[in-house]
């Protein structure tokens, strides 16, 4: 890899809802990040409509290109290469920015570089601080839960996976139960803060020390809870069932990668994902990483959800290598990292 000074890259990120684009130098100086949410949008269908938010991307995505620009203070000419999500994401919000990079790339003659969204997010670290291998990177999110192994950039050894609801998922689920709006997450987060674990729910460890993850039980579990109080006449507070449900999953994502880092003999864990700034998690895992001697690098609130920064971060080192799309690339909903 022949790393080249003063690389500026163009990344452009529409994975679900949220339209944005960065201008990004050498891979760790963030120009400027755009971000355009959806959410006031979706929140009274209580999550996001996929034809709803490419439609907010055609309309956004030109508009989004030209703030970035504007606010980086850069032209055309000053840019190396344009970066894009190419998946995995919903395939009509994809496709709005992967054809927008493709437009952007032929008219400015410049290479096109397709990203892995997942990727993006283990780089939204680099920007923070400088990556070094190996590493762990426990990738929390709305569509993923995820133990990924790096032994170099661009190396990606996926070991341990969701089975079934992602952990952003799970937190979603039960906020609705619980009457909360959409995006439930940080709501439950906030009520775990003022509640206190009172109720055991289970934990979902799997067999032989799988390092899977399985939060489906653990959802069933809490809406059963409340139905059978209901039924007894019995009331539990929102912020004890959030702080007991909370308590779960922490112990579970914390206690599988600190034995994922001991197996794999790192000394440097990352943490990724919109999930990654749960308030909850990163307590706890920023206690076991001190107890434990490892380096635990968590990304700013800013950088934890989708953005255009950590896309334009993982493509500088793809542009690094060389390793270009063409005018075939396109949006791949399931895209497998690797």
């Amino acid at each position: 890899m022949k790393e080249q000074e003063e690389t500026i890259i163009l990344a452009i990120e529409t994975s679900c809802d949220e339209t944005s684009v960065a201008i990004v130098q050498n891979g760790r100086e963030i120009l400027s990040n755009i971000v355009s949410s959806q959410i006031e949008s979706h929140k009274r269908f209580g999550g996001v409509v996929p034809e709803i938010a490419s439609r907010h991307h055609v309309e956004q995505i030109t508009f989004i290109i030209e703030e970035a620009m504007n606010e980086a203070q850069v032209t055309k000419e000053e840019i190396d290469a344009v970066a894009v999500t190419e998946g995995p994401g919903l395939v009509g919000a994809l496709l709005v920015g992967v054809n927008a990079a493709k437009a952007l790339a032929f008219a400015w003659d410049k290479p096109l570089i397709g990203v892995h969204h997942i990727a993006g997010h283990i780089y939204a670290n680099h920007i923070v601080e400088e990556l070094t291998f190996p590493l762990l990177t426990l990738v929390v999110s709305g569509g993923h839960t995820e133990l990924i192994y790096m032994s170099d950039h661009g190396t990606y050894e996926v070991f341990g996976e969701t089975r079934d609801d992602a952990v952003g998922e799970a937190y979603d689920k039960v906020a609705r139960t619980l009457g909360l709006p959409y995006p439930g997450g940080p709501r439950m987060d906030k009520l775990a803060s003022e509640g206190e674990a009172v109720i055991d729910f289970p934990r979902a460890w799997l067999e032989n020390g799988s390092y899977d993850f399985s939060f489906s039980g653990l959802k069933s579990s809490v809406i059963n809870t409340l139905h059978n109080a209901k039924q007894r006449g019995e009331v539990w507070s929102n912020e004890d069932i959030a702080a007991s449900f909370q308590a779960s999953v922490v112990e579970v994502l914390v206690t599988k990668a600190m034995r994922a880092a001991k197996e794999k003999g790192v000394d440097r864990l990352l943490l990724a994902g919109g999930v990654a700034a749960n308030s909850g998690l990163r307590k706890s895992l920023t206690e076991a990483c001190q107890e434990a001697g490892i380096k635990l690098t968590i990304p700013p609130m800013k950088l934890c959800t989708d953005n255009a920064a950590m896309i334009g971060s993982a493509g500088t080192f793809l542009y690094w290598s060389g390793i270009y799309a063409n005018d075939r690339l396109n949006g791949q909903a399931g895209l497998e990292l690797k």
